[in-house]
């Protein structure tokens, strides 16, 4: 039987066209406990009133939330409900990027298909994940789509592609034994190769201080066209991601693209990254980082954290996202449950809405 690679398919970059948006709405009570709920709830109606003017959203709901109180909040705040679509859907968290589909296209029929890989919450950090696991299945029965399941665990937030074969990704996530430990590089490259498409494997090390999920390469490192890669960086010796960030940007200032030549690298400073008088799952640090943007049609999203570099990192994406509108969301609240923009939303593809 021919893989998809075989038959044509491939992964396409972020920035191509989108049906729709996948998000999730905030319903677990252990991520956002006591008054961090609404406001991540507040941070959610902003970020699904800036996306739906571009492209529909399809907002998940666990059965046990209030369904007529969050649709007041979203009419309330503006948004047309033409352009979100609500399932109320069991889902176990809002981080609907490691869990989602992750689409492929073939290049000769130009038809889409779901890959399925396996969820488990980051090496079974926090269960239970069972629902979130269910998800893509899901969408490849409502939308009928051509569904694909490799059998091993990956997270969307754990690659990043350009669209043409070259695949950005960190030892330190896709090398933990708390996700394939039968597996070892060759063998997971394999993976990405045969299903994603993957011409050419990018690997960094490490990830931030105060990430979950071992190191997603969307806190690091993103694609902003087919061969410049932004990366973050910081010049403090002191910092605690100073030594990581410091290795990365080295390997990706060797790498090279599919036709040999160095990739243009971007860097921008790390926002501040430690949080004061308190912690985050025994953490003094979360992943703040202006690399968990989010590509839409029509639009950057960029999470703002720093008033010392967030006017750095909107004038850095409107230089090279100059035919969309660059939208900055504060997101303080949001990076607090260990993740941002990026990390909660999906892309999709081929829907018949």
């Amino acid at each position: 039987m021919k893989t998809p690679k075989e038959t044509g398919y491939i992964m396409p970059a972020e920035w191509e066209h989108h049906s729709a948006t996948q998000l999730h709405w905030p319903s677990n009570f252990e991520t956002w406990p006591g008054e961090r709920l609404k406001r991540v709830e507040q941070v959610y109606v902003e970020i699904i009133y800036a996306l739906h003017r571009y492209e529909p959203v399809l907002l998940f709901m666990d059965p046990t939330t209030h369904y007529r109180t969050i649709e007041n909040m979203l009419l309330n705040a503006g948004v047309n409900p033409a352009n979100i679509y609500i399932y109320q859907v069991p889902i176990n968290d809002i981080w609907a990027r490691d869990c989602g589909p992750i689409f492929i296209q073939n290049k000769v029929t130009n038809r889409f298909a779901i890959t399925d890989w396996e969820y488990n919450a980051w090496g079974e950090k926090y269960p239970p994940f069972d629902s979130d696991n269910a998800l893509p299945g899901w969408f490849a029965d409502t939308f009928d789509l051509l569904h694909l399941k490799p059998g091993i665990v990956l997270e969307g937030g754990s690659i990043d592609t350009n669209g043409k074969g070259v695949i950005l990704t960190t030892e330190s996530v896709l090398l933990n034994k708390n996700r394939n430990s039968h597996l070892n590089k060759s063998e997971i490259e394999g993976y990405l190769s045969e299903y994603l498409g993957a011409e050419k494997i990018i690997w960094l090390k490490n990830g931030l201080a105060g990430d979950d999920t071992d190191g997603h390469i969307d806190d690091l490192s993103r694609f902003l066209n087919r061969n410049t890669i932004l990366t973050m960086i910081t010049e403090d010796p002191d910092d605690i991601n100073y030594r990581a960030l410091q290795e990365n940007h080295q390997i990706l200032s060797e790498a090279k693209n599919l036709d040999g030549e160095p990739f243009n690298i971007v860097t921008l400073p790390l926002p501040k990254t430690k949080i004061e008088g308190t912690t985050v799952d025994g953490s003094e640090f979360v992943p703040a980082s202006y690399a968990n943007f989010y590509i839409a049609n029509g639009v950057v999203l960029l999470p703002l954290y720093d008033e010392r570099y967030d006017q750095l990192a909107v004038e850095t994406f409107k230089k090279y996202f100059s035919d969309r509108d660059i939208v900055g969301i504060p997101c303080a609240d949001l990076v607090w449950g260990q993740g941002s923009i990026h990390c909660i939303t999906q892309q999709l593809y081929g829907l018949n809405l």
